[in-house]
């Protein structure tokens, strides 16, 4: 009798501790149980939780093997239960219903419902394998689209198979939307879907207002985002037709664990779960730089990442407002045609430009089925046009039309991206020159006369050059004073060991900056000739260019390129002008750096220590190149030479 009642307790106590993937009317999960749902391939799993510092509770899915930030789904998120007396049930009709009560399924007080509008006879909840909770008739076909689902529902995370957009049947649309802090999951302020109107694409929304657009799909990727059609773990898809207009992504190897975060900051981010580190690894993110905010530099202009200032006029255009752009650095007037269409006369041409995140295509008209050359036509005969572009690359060419007939906004220049798709940019003829119409032979005999002119003129100016070459390099000092406002506090860009350092304008127009020995300075006459000798015998791209210097009465003075973004350190200490520099460009500025090192030490007619090496020392050009400079404590060793002595210690 005993081992009877034995095995009926072992049992009663494994039926309890066995998880199901269902759940049926007349059999809620209770808090207090700490009952749960385990899809059947053991990955995901639902049952109610608290967040990291919070004692609110929630019904929710999560990743059973995951340790850190494993929750994907939340019903509940806009009204927590404050006790584990919460109840998940489902009626006889098919709805879910959160509750709150006393265990015994009767509950009192309704914190949340899936409103499923179809009545299923026979309904079970069931959770999948991939994280999605499905209500649908008991026995009926599993590939039936279910009553409701929770995919439908999304938090702020977006997994594998799982669509976001529109369903244009019944007007729904699915969109991630981020938790308003780490610990508080009830919706924050930031929104990720899909805009469907005109040429279909992804936003980040603030409230309202868009942050960050990826730019339209192609067939292989969103034209914002080329790198993702590089991306050897996940594949994106995108569908429009008369159903729906959605996006996903797809995994290749089903062990791997990937997923897309909406973050209360409103960066989108995509990770992948470390099991050797129990962490997750972002692998990408957006927004990823100042560029990627929503239309930073007006109507008709290019963002460029890496560039200071960062908005530069499309070509065959002009700012609309150059005080603006030059003086108060706001370019958000965007730009104006340098010369005006002529669409009557037929005159007009078309730009390539290249490398770009196409323009907002939110007010573009789409057709698919066009071929390039007569997308070109479509945009020449309708005079509203002022751009187009091929709607589709997934054939291996360039097919389908996109024309824009407004301002071009929010066009991103991206770096290293050739597979980019390139827009044509309509102008007129007076502002491109073609290079594809034929010569009459009156005018290859102009041309010739042209080009022999040209070289026998060149010639001669370099000879002038080489005379006055040398007298130039020595700048006076009321050329200087000139070029700096008699060196106004205004252009003071810092000050080092060796002294202040002014920006200046010559009169020719080149921009310069001009190193000043202050009397107090530690550095001497010997630092000022040292770095003089240096720099003139070193030719190299890392190197800082010396243009001149000045040596008048008791004045000593270099003069050097100027370089617009500065030094290195004020990006490194800055924390906002830090995010600016991505990881490409920190390997950039990284491998600039050891190409001047190399030539210092091996390429060079001599080889020279810099001995005084640091970011406040490293100068970056509009295009984030890197530039040593600051050569007063270099020393000079013969090319068959490897150790020196010195006097002193200084450098770092």
């Amino acid at each position: 009798m005993a081992r009877i009642i034995f095995l009926g307790f072992s049992a009663i106590l494994f039926s309890f501790s066995t998880a199901d993937d269902t759940l049926t009317p007349g059999r809620p999960l209770t808090d207090d149980s700490e009952a749960s749902l385990i899809s059947v391939g053991g990955k995901f799993q639902l049952g109610f939780f608290s967040p990291v510092g919070s004692s609110n509770r929630y019904v929710g899915i999560w990743f059973r093997n995951v340790s850190v930030d494993s929750v994907v789904w939340i019903a509940n998120r806009r009204r927590p239960i404050a006790s584990k007396s919460g109840i998940l049930s489902l009626t006889a009709n098919g709805t879910l219903l959160i509750a709150d009560g006393n265990g015994n399924g009767n509950g009192t007080t309704v914190y949340w419902s899936s409103s499923t509008e179809v009545s299923v006879a026979n309904p079970v909840a069931q959770l999948l394998d991939d994280a999605n909770l499905v209500v649908r008739e008991a026995g009926g076909d599993q590939n039936s689209y279910p009553a409701w689902q929770s995919h439908d529902f999304p938090t702020n995370i977006h997994l594998p198979g799982m669509k976001l957009g529109w369903n244009l049947t019944s007007g729904f649309n699915r969109q991630l939307t981020a938790w308003t802090s780490a610990t508080d999951p009830a919706p924050g302020i930031y929104t990720l879907g899909i805009e469907k109107q005109g040429n279909a694409q992804e936003f980040v929304w603030q409230g309202t207002q868009p942050r960050w657009r990826s730019g339209p799909w192609n067939g292989l990727y969103f034209s914002g985002v080329p790198t993702i059609e590089l991306d050897s773990l996940l594949r994106q898809e995108f569908v429009v037709d008369e159903q729906e207009v959605a996006a996903w992504f797809t995994v290749g190897n089903p062990s791997v664990i990937l997923r897309s975060v909406l973050m209360p900051d409103g960066l989108l981010r995509s990770e992948s779960w470390i099991e050797e580190t129990q962490k997750w690894n972002v692998r990408a993110y957006v927004p990823m730089d100042r560029c990627d905010s929503f239309y930073p530099c007006g109507p008709n202009a290019v963002c460029y990442p890496n560039a200071w200032p960062m908005c530069q006029c499309l070509p065959g255009f002009r700012p609309r407002n150059p005080q603006n752009w030059d003086v108060i650095g706001n370019p958000s007037d965007g730009c104006v045609r340098t010369t005006a269409l002529d669409c009557q006369n037929g005159t007009d041409r078309f730009f390539q430009q290249s490398s770009v995140k196409l323009p907002d295509t939110t007010a573009s008209a789409v057709n698919r089925s066009m071929s390039l050359e007569d997308c070109r036509s479509w945009c020449l005969r309708n005079c509203s046009c002022t751009a187009y572009a091929s709607a589709n690359l997934s054939t291996g060419s360039e097919s389908g039309c996109m024309i824009w007939t407004s301002g071009l906004a929010d066009i991103k220049f991206l770096y290293g991206s050739s597979s980019a798709q390139p827009l044509y940019v309509r102008l007129a003829a007076a502002d491109l020159v073609t290079a594809t119409e034929p010569m009459e032979s009156g005018q290859r005999r102009m041309l010739t006369i042209i080009i022999t002119v040209s070289c026998v003129a060149v010639l001669f100016f370099v000879c002038v050059a080489c005379c006055v070459w040398a007298a130039k390099k020595k700048k006076s000092k009321c050329t200087i004073a000139e070029a700096t406002g008699n060196f106004c506090m205004d252009n003071k860009l810092g000050e080092g060991g060796f002294g202040p350092v002014y920006k200046g304008k010559l009169k020719e127009g080149q921009e310069i900056a001009v190193k000043r020995l202050s009397k107090t300075s530690m550095q001497g006459t010997d630092e000022f000739k040292n770095e003089v000798m240096v720099i003139a015998k070193l030719q190299h791209r890392n190197l800082v260019r010396l243009l001149g210097c000045c040596v008048q009465g008791g004045e000593r003075m270099l003069i050097y390129e100027y370089m617009l973004n500065g030094s290195l350190d004020t990006f490194l200490f800055d924390r906002d002008r830090c995010r600016l520099l991505d990881w490409r460009m920190r390997y950039n500025i990284i491998l600039g750096i050891a190409r001047g090192l190399l030539y210092l030490h091996h390429d060079s007619r001599y080889r020279i220590i810099h001995r005084d090496l640091k970011t406040s020392n490293i100068l970056l050009d509009k295009d984030m190149n890197p530039k040593i400079s600051d050569f007063g404590m270099a020393k000079l060793f013969g090319g068959d030479e490897t150790t020196g002595n010195t006097k002193r210690v200084v450098g770092t």
